[in-house]
């Protein structure tokens, strides 16, 4: 066997006593070696898996078979619902009712009473009244006194439609005037003098030759006016309070009764179309 490196010395041998600086340089030069082995290795990892990643790559592209997933060319490219489309044409603006009662050319709802007055016992403002008389005067003056039948006669009234409304003692007369015009309605009202007569119907006369409540107001070819005072025939002071509360209220119903027929009107207009338009229409060369 080959002397040991270190150790006692054989007989007839010169001692050898161990070179440790070359046993520190091997030492180091295998760390090296194994630093560089692991680093290579894990290189050449990386670049197995980057391969094996940019073939899965190159292989979903070339087919879908193969990933289970559709090619981008067999994706599709709609969804087969047709889009919306809209109309460009704005709608016509609603009707406005007030034109309908503006002028006897567009105003063709019938007229009466009947159709002006339909309430028998209307609640106005929730104070409950009696409808105790109806009239309708084609001649205008008949049914006004003092300055006001020669208003109503100047400015072309039709006709004078009248209702009377009791509650706790106090009575109240409206009077309609019917014009051809709206002009011819603001005119009367501007003008007004006197009052309307008084309506007594089967009760107590009210409102003659004494002291009342009175309104005039007009709206679209219809002037209209009270005249309110107690059923009693006094005189109505001028701290009252019911009178002039029951002025108010039947001149409110009327105007919304007015209003009532320019809104009937206006809804009809817009229900039934105009001849040579709708559905049925036929188309003109």
């Amino acid at each position: 066997q080959p002397p040991a490196p270190w150790g006692p010395a054989a007989p007839g041998r010169a001692s050898q006593t161990p070179d440790w600086d070359a046993l520190a340089d091997t030492t180091a030069a295998r760390g090296r070696r194994r630093k560089w082995l692991l680093i290579g290795g894990g290189a050449v990892a990386t670049v197995a898996v980057a391969g094996t990643v940019a073939a899965l790559v190159v292989g979903s592209g070339k087919s879908g078979s193969a990933s289970g997933l559709p090619s981008p060319q067999k994706l599709p490219t709609s969804s087969g619902t047709p889009e919306p489309s809209f109309s460009q044409v704005a709608p016509p603006p609603p009707p406005n009712p007030r034109e309908f009662i503006a002028s006897a050319e567009k105003d063709k709802a019938p007229l009466s009473t009947k159709t002006l007055f339909p309430h028998s016992k209307p609640s106005l403002d929730k104070r409950k009244y009696d409808r105790t008389a109806t009239a309708t005067n084609e001649d205008c003056a008949t049914a006004a006194q003092g300055g006001l039948g020669a208003v109503l006669t100047g400015n072309g009234c039709r006709q004078v439609l009248r209702a009377t409304y009791v509650r706790d003692g106090v009575a109240v007369t409206v009077g309609v005037a019917v014009f051809d015009t709206k002009a011819a309605a603001d005119k009367a009202k501007e003008q007004s003098t006197g009052n309307i007569e008084s309506l007594a119907g089967d009760g107590p006369s009210f409102c003659r030759a004494t002291a009342c409540r009175l309104t005039a107001n007009a709206e679209g070819r219809y002037a209209y006016f009270t005249v309110a005072g107690y059923t009693n025939g006094k005189a109505v002071p001028d701290d009252d309070k019911d009178a002039l509360q029951a002025g108010r209220d039947v001149a409110g119903y009327t105007f919304r009764r007015i209003m009532a027929r320019a809104n009937a009107q206006a809804s009809a207009s817009v229900a039934t179309p105009s001849p040579g338009t709708g559905a049925g229409a036929k188309k003109q060369a």
